[in-house]
């Protein structure tokens, strides 16, 4: 996470980055409210820390200033003030949340950690020994290796591994890729083997097994 510190106060700004590059939090600083406004608007952060007691300038009016700049990187308002009346002003000036001063620096963290996660929601990813499955991506790296799949063989790999380490049958894989369909027993097995030529066949390790008379099942095997 990469954030900028708006904070004119340079003792408490190199204390809270002090804090946050402990847990891997890279810090950009500014000293006024103009200075942010152009660090914030020409360079990229996960997050801004803004102090609202400014020189010149209210870090409400940075917040409107940015938001008229077509800046949408999270506000992390810095506050002494308390009141309802003044919060609601800079929510819908854009501010996205609020830490009242004085605060712990866990809090602080806490914070900027949830703002993170709203713009950087974590990918679904199924792992299954050396293979990673991204199915919202529709990706699949194996051994860091970008694997390239047909559609059909997607949708049997994503099967297979939804329900790893558990057995399919041959009768619910036709039924997932081809519903409703009448599909020669010939077919599937040409998709079958595009799937274990691409998951399988370049790597020393089998994932995909085979069940005779049962079905298939996606699985690393101990030895």
């Amino acid at each position: 996470m990469k954030i900028l510190i708006i904070e004119d106060d340079r003792d408490l700004a190199l204390a809270i980055s002090e804090y946050l590059e402990l847990h891997r939090v890279e810090c950009d600083f500014a000293y006024t409210g103009a200075s942010g406004i152009t660090l914030a608007s020409q360079q990229h952060y996960d997050g801004l820390i803004l102090d609202n007691m400014l020189p010149k300038v209210q870090g409400i009016d940075v917040c409107r200033q940015l938001r008229a700049n077509g800046v949408d990187t999270p506000i992390l308002m810095l506050t002494a003030c308390d009141m309802e009346g003044d919060q609601m002003e800079g929510f819908n000036a854009g501010v996205d949340d609020y830490v009242i001063k004085p605060c712990t620096m866990p809090l602080l963290l806490a914070r900027l950690n949830a703002l993170y996660r709203r713009r950087h929601p974590e990918r679904e990813c199924i792992r299954i020994a050396d293979l990673r499955i991204y199915p919202k991506e529709h990706r699949a790296i194996r051994a860091e290796q970008e694997l390239k799949l047909t559609p059909t063989s997607w949708k049997i790999l994503l099967l297979l591994a939804r329900r790893s380490p558990a057995v399919v049958s041959r009768n619910d894989i036709v039924e997932h890729v081809w519903p409703g369909e009448e599909v020669e027993e010939g077919t599937v097995n040409v998709h079958l083997h595009q799937l274990r030529k691409v998951v399988d066949k370049p790597f020393e390790q089998l994932l995909i097994h085979t069940h005779v008379g049962v079905g298939l099942s996606l699985f690393v095997e101990t030895r």
